[in-house]
């Protein structure tokens, strides 16, 4: 009876050790595990600080002389020659192309010759017009004779005016068949060969100005809206890593396009490097508001929570979005704090709330944390991958396996 008692006396204590632990060793520090305290979370932290953020808009467009003429010729025949290429400066005035002309030059000889023979009718006419009308104010002549003069007259005169406008046409026609540019640039493109047809209402050239670039772009509704003129912009080719150019915006179309549904606008470039080309395809970033000395905060410290609900009225459902971030207190406790976004620009986000500058926030290990819960605040290494270490061939120090090489006994010669 006694060895039962003593084996229910230790069967009661293995029990009481077991449940209790150690509190070193994470137990509840109690017998039954009740009332101990939970492990501090490692996290990393930053001082709060204040900055300047900037609401962009992003868009993309093909730089571009902001004077572009296209030059179509004016009258139909076979391209003879051409004087410029791709890349030639040209001034206003100059000869780009020649159409062949000859049909051209018969027109014009056709129509000075009807031009002098309609001349002389009307000299005839008019000479007789003269007599029968002072023959008719001396009731010399009768009022039906001197109405067929009249009218005989008055044909001859538009048929010389008729002559003289075609005159004045076809001279027009063959001066056409020299392309001339109207204005002074760098010649863009050259849509035909020497033999081809140059047609009327297809261009043959484009001239833009060397000057001055601009850039169209074509903004959604939402961000068309927020456009103004005077605003700042930024520019980078697609392929290099820093802006090339600063641009204006100078105008804004004041309607939607009807297909698309998007907004144009046209900014201006003011400053930019020598790597900027017609034709390059360029990063925009349409600047719509800066704010200085404001809080900033990386887009990944922050705690979203959505909320869905359906709205009564509408019988749709609906999202709600909170956003919270944890900061310090003692360097022991982190604090959860409800704030509101502000601007947004690439991955850092204005915050709004109950912070201040030189607050310590937590961007570290945030997402797995409570309000109110200990912390221990670690260092940045501490949070990094750690690397493993590249063995060498033949190298036993690491891997606690003898060297094959070393300690091998020399083999035995024969005698």
């Amino acid at each position: 009876m006694k060895n039962f008692h003593f084996l229910a006396c230790i069967a009661i204590l293995a029990l009481s050790f077991a449940c209790g632990g150690k509190p070193e060793q994470g137990g509840m520090g109690r017998p039954g595990g009740f009332g101990g305290m939970k492990r501090a979370t490692s996290v990393e932290v930053k001082a709060l600080e204040s900055a300047t953020i900037s609401q962009q808009i992003k868009a993309f467009g093909t730089v571009q002389s902001d004077a572009r003429v296209r030059i179509t010729p004016q009258v139909s025949n076979r391209i003879t020659a051409f004087y410029v290429d791709l890349g030639d400066t040209v001034k206003v005035g100059q000869k780009l192309a020649k159409i062949y002309d000859k049909t051209f030059q018969d027109q014009v000889l056709r129509d000075e010759a009807q031009v002098r023979q309609a001349r002389v009718s009307y000299v005839r006419d008019s000479a007789a017009f003269s007599r029968t009308k002072k023959l008719f104010d001396q009731s010399l002549s009768s009022e039906a004779e001197f109405q067929t003069v009249q009218a005989t007259f008055q044909a001859s005169k538009a048929q010389l005016a008729s002559a003289s406008a075609a005159l004045t046409q076809s001279k027009e026609n063959l001066a056409n068949t020299d392309v001339i540019s109207p204005v002074s640039g760098v010649v863009i493109t050259r849509n035909a060969q020497i033999g081809d047809l140059a047609t009327t209402g297809q261009p043959l050239f484009e001239v833009g100005n060397n000057s001055g670039f601009e850039i169209r772009l074509f903004l959604p509704l939402q961000d068309w809206e927020l456009i103004r003129i005077g605003q700042k912009v930024d520019l980078k080719i697609t392929n290099q890593p820093l802006n090339t150019a600063k641009a204006v915006v100078t105008r804004i179309s004041p309607q939607l396009e009807p297909v698309t549904g998007l907004g144009e606008v046209v900014v201006t470039i003011q400053q930019s490097t020598n790597t900027l080309y017609a034709g390059a395809l360029t990063e925009a970033k349409i600047t719509i508001q800066t704010r200085e000395n404001t809080i900033t905060v990386p887009r990944s410290t922050l705690i979203e929570k959505v909320q869905t609900f359906i709205d009564p009225e509408s019988n749709t459902i609906k999202l709600e979005r909170t956003y919270s971030v944890f900061v310090t207190r003692g360097d022991t406790l982190a604090v959860q704090v409800p704030i509101e976004l502000g601007i947004e620009q690439g991955d850092r986000v204005e915050i709004k709330g109950d912070i201040k500058k030189g607050d310590q926030l937590i961007i570290t290990g945030q997402n797995v944390l409570e309000d109110q819960a200990a912390i221990k605040i670690a260092s940045k290494e501490k949070f990094q991958p750690k690397k493993g270490k590249t063995l060498a061939i033949g190298d036993s120090s690491q891997t606690g396996k003898p060297d094959k090489t070393q300690g091998e006994k020399p083999a035995k010669r024969g005698n």
